[in-house]
Protein backbone atom coordinates (compact mmCIF):
# COMPACT_ATOMS: atom_id res chain seq x y z
CA UNK A 1 0.00 0.00 0.00
CA UNK A 2 1.27 3.95 -0.15
CA UNK A 3 1.69 6.75 2.49
CA UNK A 4 -0.80 8.88 0.59
CA UNK A 5 1.92 10.55 -0.91
CA UNK A 6 3.21 8.54 -3.66
CA UNK A 7 1.31 7.66 -6.77
CA UNK A 8 -0.93 4.43 -6.47
CA UNK A 9 -2.05 1.74 -9.46
CA UNK A 10 -5.46 1.61 -10.85
CA UNK A 11 -5.42 -1.92 -9.65
CA UNK A 12 -4.85 -1.55 -6.17
CA UNK A 13 -8.30 0.14 -6.28
CA UNK A 14 -10.36 -2.76 -7.86
CA UNK A 15 -13.42 -3.82 -5.75
CA UNK A 16 -15.65 -6.39 -6.39
CA UNK A 17 -18.61 -7.05 -4.48
CA UNK A 18 -21.24 -9.74 -4.90
CA UNK A 19 -24.94 -9.55 -3.43
CA UNK A 20 -27.79 -12.37 -3.38
CA UNK A 21 -30.83 -10.46 -4.63
CA UNK A 22 -33.50 -11.63 -2.12
CA UNK A 23 -37.47 -11.11 -1.40
CA UNK A 24 -36.34 -7.52 1.11
CA UNK A 25 -34.88 -5.89 -1.55
CA UNK A 26 -37.32 -6.60 -4.80
CA UNK A 27 -40.02 -4.58 -6.48
CA UNK A 28 -43.65 -6.32 -6.48
CA UNK A 29 -42.23 -8.24 -9.82
CA UNK A 30 -39.34 -9.73 -8.06
CA UNK A 31 -36.81 -7.23 -9.19
CA UNK A 32 -33.96 -5.39 -7.61
CA UNK A 33 -35.39 -2.27 -6.04
CA UNK A 34 -32.89 0.79 -7.41
CA UNK A 35 -31.79 2.50 -4.65
CA UNK A 36 -30.49 -0.92 -3.63
CA UNK A 37 -28.27 -1.19 -6.78
CA UNK A 38 -27.42 2.43 -6.23
CA UNK A 39 -26.64 1.41 -2.50
CA UNK A 40 -24.47 -1.59 -3.58
CA UNK A 41 -22.84 0.69 -6.41
CA UNK A 42 -21.97 3.21 -3.73
CA UNK A 43 -20.43 1.12 -0.41
CA UNK A 44 -18.32 -0.49 -3.82
CA UNK A 45 -16.98 2.94 -5.21
CA UNK A 46 -16.33 3.91 -1.67
CA UNK A 47 -13.85 0.65 -0.84
CA UNK A 48 -12.39 1.39 -4.22
CA UNK A 49 -12.09 5.17 -3.26
CA UNK A 50 -10.70 4.45 0.01
CA UNK A 51 -8.35 1.28 -0.88
CA UNK A 52 -6.73 3.72 -3.40
CA UNK A 53 -6.66 6.86 -1.01
CA UNK A 54 -5.76 4.95 2.21
CA UNK A 55 -8.31 7.58 3.83
CA UNK A 56 -12.01 7.62 4.44
CA UNK A 57 -13.84 8.76 1.24
CA UNK A 58 -17.19 10.49 0.90
CA UNK A 59 -20.00 10.54 -2.06
CA UNK A 60 -19.46 13.82 -3.24
CA UNK A 61 -21.32 13.04 -6.60
CA UNK A 62 -22.95 10.19 -8.93
CA UNK A 63 -23.34 10.39 -12.64
CA UNK A 64 -26.56 9.76 -14.59
CA UNK A 65 -27.20 6.07 -14.37
CA UNK A 66 -29.65 4.12 -16.34
CA UNK A 67 -30.82 0.11 -15.62
CA UNK A 68 -29.85 -1.15 -18.78
CA UNK A 69 -31.38 -4.91 -17.15
CA UNK A 70 -33.00 -5.84 -14.16
CA UNK A 71 -31.68 -8.17 -11.44
CA UNK A 72 -33.93 -11.07 -10.92
CA UNK A 73 -34.44 -12.56 -7.15
CA UNK A 74 -32.25 -15.28 -6.48
CA UNK A 75 -29.53 -13.89 -9.67
CA UNK A 76 -26.54 -12.44 -8.09
CA UNK A 77 -25.40 -9.28 -8.31
CA UNK A 78 -22.05 -8.46 -8.96
CA UNK A 79 -20.62 -5.12 -8.61
CA UNK A 80 -17.19 -4.05 -9.45
CA UNK A 81 -15.57 -0.33 -9.37
CA UNK A 82 -11.59 1.04 -9.91
CA UNK A 83 -10.40 4.54 -9.73
CA UNK A 84 -9.99 5.74 -13.14
CA UNK A 85 -8.90 9.80 -12.34
CA UNK A 86 -8.15 11.68 -9.32
CA UNK A 87 -8.13 15.45 -8.61
CA UNK A 88 -6.66 17.28 -5.72
CA UNK A 89 -8.47 15.47 -2.70
CA UNK A 90 -10.73 13.82 -5.00
CA UNK A 91 -11.01 10.20 -6.91
CA UNK A 92 -12.85 9.50 -9.82
CA UNK A 93 -14.52 5.69 -9.86
CA UNK A 94 -15.94 3.67 -12.67
CA UNK A 95 -18.88 1.23 -10.85
CA UNK A 96 -20.34 -1.16 -12.90
CA UNK A 97 -23.21 -4.01 -12.26
CA UNK A 98 -23.92 -7.48 -13.63
CA UNK A 99 -26.61 -9.81 -12.74
CA UNK A 100 -25.52 -13.45 -12.74
CA UNK A 101 -27.72 -16.63 -12.66
CA UNK A 102 -25.76 -18.81 -10.14
CA UNK A 103 -27.38 -22.23 -11.72
CA UNK A 104 -25.99 -21.39 -15.35
CA UNK A 105 -23.45 -19.01 -14.95
CA UNK A 106 -25.70 -16.61 -17.56
CA UNK A 107 -24.68 -13.31 -16.57
CA UNK A 108 -25.39 -9.58 -17.95
CA UNK A 109 -25.08 -6.00 -17.90
CA UNK A 110 -27.08 -4.26 -15.45
CA UNK A 111 -25.66 -0.47 -15.34
CA UNK A 112 -23.14 1.31 -14.43
CA UNK A 113 -21.91 4.82 -13.48
CA UNK A 114 -19.02 7.04 -12.24
CA UNK A 115 -18.66 8.55 -9.10
CA UNK A 116 -16.49 10.95 -7.17
CA UNK A 117 -15.40 10.77 -4.19
CA UNK A 118 -13.77 12.92 -1.41
CA UNK A 119 -10.78 11.75 0.89
CA UNK A 120 -11.30 12.72 4.31
CA UNK A 121 -8.70 13.49 7.26
CA UNK A 122 -8.83 12.30 10.67
CA UNK A 123 -10.58 15.69 11.58
CA UNK A 124 -13.09 15.33 9.05
CA UNK A 125 -11.30 17.69 6.26
CA UNK A 126 -10.36 17.03 2.49
CA UNK A 127 -7.08 15.28 2.24
CA UNK A 128 -4.60 14.70 -0.82
CA UNK A 129 -5.17 12.00 -2.75
CA UNK A 130 -2.14 9.94 -4.65
CA UNK A 131 -1.78 10.69 -8.02
CA UNK A 132 -3.20 7.63 -10.05
CA UNK A 133 -0.63 5.63 -12.04
CA UNK A 134 -1.49 2.34 -14.84
CA UNK A 135 1.87 0.51 -15.28
CA UNK A 136 0.02 -2.18 -17.32
CA UNK A 137 -1.53 -2.38 -20.55
CA UNK A 138 -4.99 -3.50 -18.82
CA UNK A 139 -4.99 -0.56 -16.59
CA UNK A 140 -4.05 2.03 -19.16
CA UNK A 141 -7.10 0.54 -21.19
CA UNK A 142 -9.40 0.85 -18.22
CA UNK A 143 -8.55 3.99 -17.77
CA UNK A 144 -8.91 5.17 -21.38
CA UNK A 145 -12.30 3.14 -21.81
CA UNK A 146 -13.88 5.43 -18.29
CA UNK A 147 -12.79 8.52 -19.80
CA UNK A 148 -14.21 7.85 -23.18
CA UNK A 149 -17.30 5.90 -21.68
CA UNK A 150 -17.65 9.32 -18.90
CA UNK A 151 -17.38 11.97 -21.55
CA UNK A 152 -19.78 10.00 -24.09
CA UNK A 153 -22.50 9.39 -21.01
CA UNK A 154 -22.15 13.60 -20.22
CA UNK A 155 -22.48 14.11 -23.96
CA UNK A 156 -25.71 12.18 -23.83
CA UNK A 157 -27.10 13.55 -20.85
CA UNK A 158 -26.79 17.20 -21.87
CA UNK A 159 -27.98 16.02 -25.35
CA UNK A 160 -31.03 15.02 -23.86
CA UNK A 161 -31.37 18.22 -21.71
CA UNK A 162 -31.49 20.38 -24.80
CA UNK A 163 -33.75 18.33 -26.43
Amino acid sequence: MTDGRDGVALAESYTEMTELLLPNDTNYLGRALGGTVLHWMDICGAIAGMRFASEQVVTASMDHVDFISPIDLGEVAVVEAYVFNTGRTSVDVKVDVRAENPRTGDERVTTSSFFTFVALDDDGRPTPVPSLECPSENESELRRVAVEERRTQLENVADRLEG
